[in-house]
């Protein structure tokens, strides 16, 4: 990896940023092509409807509670 320099132009700094991303992207790719999705067996018991965790409200026996 080169240092910057004082001397390196714009059109130069910003290819250097474009060949990072390009690199950064390639290794995203690579590793969720090695992601192997979770096989969980289904919730027992649990809300019914959006998931409460993410939509920040908790309803249970009619009282709504956020959190």
């Amino acid at each position: 990896m080169k240092k910057h320099n004082k001397n390196s132009s714009a059109a130069e700094i910003a290819a250097r940023i474009a060949a990072a991303a390009t690199r950064a992207n390639a290794e995203a790719d690579a590793r969720r092509a090695q992601e192997v999705p979770l096989n969980l067996p289904p919730e027992r018991n649990g809300p019914k409807g959006p998931e409460p965790t993410r939509y920040g409200d908790w309803e249970r026996k009619g009282i709504a509670s956020d959190f």
